[in-house]
């Protein structure tokens, strides 16, 4: 997206189309001498049968400035973690896989489960934080970056313009969050981000008002990526969500915890595509309907703990206005997609639109009846006051499995 304009409370880095790779790769090569950056891999099991990683790995292999690579690996049995253990092996840099289903890392999970420390449920949440939580225990890098699996359209300037703002000696950041054009297949993907999301925050500032909060994730152009990175020191009080709200979640500590001058959002790619999610799952259930639940649940429970008065009256005016709302961006969308060449289906978009409102209803009602449940995993700051030894277990635990 070629375009300079700076907008709202965050900076926005552009792709100006003005540099090569090769410049980006010999200037990190020297700024990550002082700010080492440890990349995670979130994964399933699953991804190694799919082309996406094979292609990951392979440019990774040319990422000779990324100083470590950790792998949450779930759903593997022991001969799939085996597997893993020799697909990962081509990469050059020094790596380590968490086999989070593996006997080790389940002994220290049903620990903190006992102290009352540990994720709830299983997903890319708990992935991520045990992954974190690792990168704590090894505690050799100044920026951790993450980004997904199942990335068909990879190239590693993603990852090289992700990174930059974090490791360059006259920048402050202590967050960088990842965007793009979710364009593919002659057609305008990303439907939770531009149906749900972007709808529903104009609806929340036309009901609560215009909050910093709720402009700061305005800012960002796509908040739902997979792609960011964060100094290491913010990982130690990051509160993660353990369902789809990760995303949201994230955003919301970070601007719980620092000024919005040390976050930035990077344009890293004309062009991304991944594996999509079905709208339910073969039972009603799941998919985007989970995913748009647990969204709007994130933004309803952050709201409170800044003060604003959340009530079933409120969401019943949430929901209608940002039905309009959602509507009129369905014409929006669609003159941009008709100009641009693109196939758009209004139909198909509109039964979103009307699953998302049903979303939005079921998460307010769930807020309102049970008002104590949270999704947030603990800090690592917090685990490890309650559990010293977590670093030094998980360290040797992890050890032993990719001995």
């Amino acid at each position: 997206m070629v375009d300079f304009a700076q907008e709202g409370m965050i900076t926005t880095i552009h792709d100006l189309k003005q540099r090569q790779l090769e410049d980006y790769e010999n200037e990190l090569r020297e700024f990550t001498k002082y700010r080492p950056v440890t990349l995670v891999l979130p994964s399933l099991y699953s991804e190694l049968e799919r082309p996406a990683l094979t292609k990951i790995v392979q440019e990774l292999k040319e990422a000779d400035y990324i100083q470590q690579i950790i792998i949450g690996l779930d759903q593997a049995n022991p001969e799939q973690f085996k597997h893993a253990k020799e697909f990962f092996s081509e990469l050059p840099q020094p790596h380590t896989i968490l086999w989070n289903d593996g006997p080790r890392l389940q002994k220290i999970h049903q620990h903190l489960e006992e102290l009352k420390v540990a994720p709830s449920q299983r997903g890319k949440g708990r992935n991520v934080w045990y992954c974190a939580g690792y990168a704590l225990a090894e505690s050799n890098s100044k920026v951790v970056a993450l980004h997904d699996c199942d990335i068909s359209t990879y190239q590693r300037d993603m990852l090289v313009r992700l990174i930059y703002p974090m490791v360059h000696p006259q920048f402050n950041f202590q967050f960088s969050k990842g965007y793009y054009a979710r364009v593919a297949e002659h057609k305008m993907n990303g439907r939770v981000s531009r149906l749900l999301v972007s709808p529903l925050l104009l609806a929340l500032k036309k009901v609560f008002g215009p909050l910093d909060y709720l402009l700061y994730l305005s800012a960002f152009r796509y908040p739902l990526s997979g792609e960011m990175a964060i100094h290491l020191d913010a990982l130690r009080d990051l509160k993660v969500s353990g369902d789809w709200g990760l995303e949201i979640g994230v955003l919301s500590e970070i601007y719980r915890n620092y000024s919005t001058k040390r976050i930035c959002q990077v344009d890293i790619a004309d062009r991304y595509e991944h594996k999509h999610q079905n709208v339910v799952n073969s039972n009603g259930e799941g998919g985007l309907k989970r995913m748009s639940h647990d969204i709007a649940l994130a933004l309803f429970r952050k709201l409170a703990t800044l003060g604003v008065p959340v009530s079933l009256d409120n969401i019943r005016i949430i929901r209608a206005t940002y039905y309009r709302n959602a509507l009129d961006m369905i014409d929006h969308y669609y003159y941009d997609a008709i100009t641009n060449g693109l196939h758009y289906d209004r139909h198909s978009e509109e039964n979103t639109v009307e699953l998302f409102a049903q979303s939005i209803v079921e998460a307010g009602e769930q807020f309102m009846n049970f008002p104590n449940q949270q999704s947030f995993i603990p800090s690592w700051n917090r685990v490890h006051s309650a559990c010293p030894s977590i670093y030094k277990d998980i360290k040797q635990a992890v050890a032993l499995d990719n001995m």
